[in-house]
């Protein structure tokens, strides 16, 4: 299992990620061993486990090897439940995890008229969706600059006096093309609008409005497994403006 973007971030030392690798590895027994065990067949310390498991964002021990278990599931394909994949399609679960506050703060940015623009970007399959963004909010006539990993750096940095607002799409939120976007958006007191998974991620806390989608496939980087990720990336844009639409007719009446 590839664990980069699971680490990526995260500070861990190199006796943390070897652990975390032997956990992974020993995903089953994990549970039997406790932590005083995975500690003594790593030659390492219990409050070394402690301080894997927290930085990893988990509360203990016991929730990391869980979730650890329902990520190596999920990679290896074992989570291909009819159940499960319809479930995640369930729109109540996207409205849920999101704040109505968020969506009217989006709803703002879009009836903001400075003249300035919306600068969207992401990468890989993130880009697009992202595309489809930028073409729909230019139809609705919106100032847009799409850009994505191919383009110069420039692009965004010799244009940031003209934008308002930056909206970013990453699975994982850890993608460092776009996390130094969001950095740098921030530096320049930039709006964030952000697309990420569901779990606390390093774009999702620097961002204005975090809006979260479930991943059901987090270590995933290829997409090769069914995920509804990315298409409800879509359905949560578009219920953004239905909402900016009902908006705008009600100021009119």
């Amino acid at each position: 299992m590839d664990i980069s973007k699971l680490i990526q971030n995260k500070g861990l030392t190199e006796t943390e990620i070897n652990v975390l690798k032997y956990i992974i590895d020993n995903i089953y027994d994990v549970n039997k061993m406790g932590v005083r065990g995975v500690a003594k067949n790593n030659f390492t310390s219990t409050s070394t486990i402690m301080r894997l498991a927290k930085k990893l964002g988990y509360s203990g021990f016991l929730e990391m090897q869980y979730n650890l278990l329902s990520l190596t599931k999920n990679e290896l394909g074992d989570n291909l439940n009819d159940n499960d994949f319809i479930e995640s399609l369930n729109m109540d679960r996207l409205l849920g995890i999101n704040e109505r506050k968020s969506i009217d703060d989006f709803i703002d940015i879009l009836f903001n008229d400075d003249h300035k623009f919306i600068f969207i970007y992401a990468n890989g399959f993130s880009g697009i969706v992202a595309e489809y963004i930028n073409k729909k909010l230019l139809v609705m006539g919106k100032r847009c600059i799409f850009s994505n990993g191919t383009d110069s750096i420039g692009v965004f940095e010799n244009n940031l006096d003209s934008i308002s607002a930056v909206i970013v799409i990453s699975k994982s939120g850890e993608t460092p093309m776009v996390l130094n976007k969001v950095r740098t958006a921030k530096e320049h007191d930039i709006k964030v609008i952000s697309f990420t998974n569901e779990r606390e991620n390093s774009i999702s806390k620097l961002s204005h409005i975090s809006f979260k989608i479930e991943d059901t496939n987090k270590l995933d980087d290829r997409n090769l497994m069914p995920n509804t990720f990315f298409p409800k990336v879509l359905v949560l844009f578009e219920l953004l403006i239905y909402e900016y639409y009902k908006n705008k007719n009600s100021n009119i009446e």
